[in-house]
């Protein structure tokens, strides 16, 4: 367990390296990128995209992006609330579906 959280420090404190790549990460386009790489915004794309609304939009906390520094605590503020919510849910899943039983015989 000690190799998860150093691996997951580790992941969360290189988050920020994606200032350095030019443009957006790959499949995560906003509508106006989308129709600029494929000359049209797909129907279900642009009717669900009022619907469905990010926590932290952009990897940001609202509000605190006014410089380089506060939009990196934002991204690795993102990755920590990322990482708990994976390990929240599986340690949920694990104990829903519990240890699978040892056959006798």
């Amino acid at each position: 367990m000690k190799k998860f959280y150093i691996a997951a420090i580790v992941i969360i404190l290189l988050t920020p390296l994606g200032f350095l790549a030019p443009g957006s990460a790959w499949g995560e386009w906003g509508l106006d990128e989308i129709k600029n790489m494929i000359g049209y915004v797909p129907e279900g794309m642009s009717r669900f995209s009022e619907v469905i609304k990010a926590i932290l939009p952009d990897y940001s906390i609202p509000g605190f992006d006014a410089n380089l520094f506060r939009q990196a605590l934002g991204y690795i503020f993102s990755a920590v609330v990322g990482i708990v919510a994976i390990v929240s849910m599986f340690a949920i899943l694990g104990r829903i579906m519990g240890k699978p039983q040892k056959k006798k015989g």
